[in-house]
């Protein structure tokens, strides 16, 4: 997110389909950090691969922290196809990510939490306003334009 305010009322200039991906962990046992460091360490790694090839499908992401022991990722994907060939592509970050919590989990007696939430949002069916806010959210990864190009309520944005 950057930190420039943009001035005015902006809305995301993004149109299409969009498909919003929440995942997150919650830290059960905080002083048991065997079983829940890899887990937390395992998301910057495919984070980085995602962001670093625009062929992913991965438009971009927001980390939300929520307390010591709560951490969740925002991310908005071109696709829900493209999110579901990165999670069971065999080459990449998540794989093996993915079969190494799968153990953890097991042997863990509940010392981790996990979670996430897949939207698949079709075209016209969102909407979004920014005021006086640094660019966030699907406007960054979108781009914004002012809110009257595209109604000036948020009924006039939504074609659903």
């Amino acid at each position: 997110m950057s930190r420039k305010i943009v001035e005015g009322r902006m809305t995301a200039a993004a149109t299409g389909e969009i498909t919003l991906f929440l995942i997150g962990m919650r830290i059960n046992s905080f002083w048991r950090v065997r079983h829940w460091w890899p887990v937390l360490m395992a998301m910057p790694r495919m984070l980085r691969e995602l962001s670093a090839d625009p062929d992913s499908g991965m438009l971009g992401y927001r980390l939300l922290l929520g307390g010591p022991r709560f951490v969740q990722v925002v991310q908005y994907w071109s696709s829900h196809e493209r999110l579901l060939a990165y999670a069971s592509a065999p080459e990449g970050e998540h794989r093996p990510a993915w079969a190494a919590f799968n153990r953890r989990i097991r042997q863990g007696r509940g010392r981790v939490g996990f979670w996430h939430e897949t939207y698949v949002v079709p075209a016209g069916a969102h909407e979004s306003i920014y005021l006086n806010m640094p660019v966030g959210g699907l406007g960054a990864v979108g781009g914004v334009e002012p809110v009257a190009r595209r109604g000036e309520r948020a009924a006039q944005r939504l074609e659903v």
